[in-house]
């Protein structure tokens, strides 16, 4: 799983009829920081199309799974689904032992 940022939605008119109903949003992917917040992640900044299982929202910091479980999660296992947000994250605690 990975941490994310919700930046953007997509409205889309025409779709694959497996997506109906599903609301896509663009997510940026997050990582900690060794002051224990959350940062673009730099290995990984690009922006992807991801389903949105909860309700998230432009600015919510959300969960998101990848590949098989994406499209297990959204109950359509032969969805063209790369990405699907999970949870909606309230806060993250992060401890590096220094």
């Amino acid at each position: 799983m990975k941490l994310g940022k919700v930046i953007g939605q997509i409205v889309s008119t025409r779709k694959d009829e497996r997506l109906v109903g599903h609301k896509l949003l663009l997510v940026q992917f997050l990582e900690p920081t060794k002051d224990g917040k959350l940062a673009i992640a730099r290995s990984d900044g690009r922006v992807e199309v991801s389903v949105d299982l909860v309700g998230a929202g432009v600015g919510e910091t959300v969960l998101l799974c990848s590949g098989s479980s994406a499209r297990n999660a959204t109950g359509v296992i032969d969805a063209p689904i790369d990405y699907a947000i999970v949870g909606i994250i309230d806060t993250v605690d992060v401890f590096y032992d220094e």
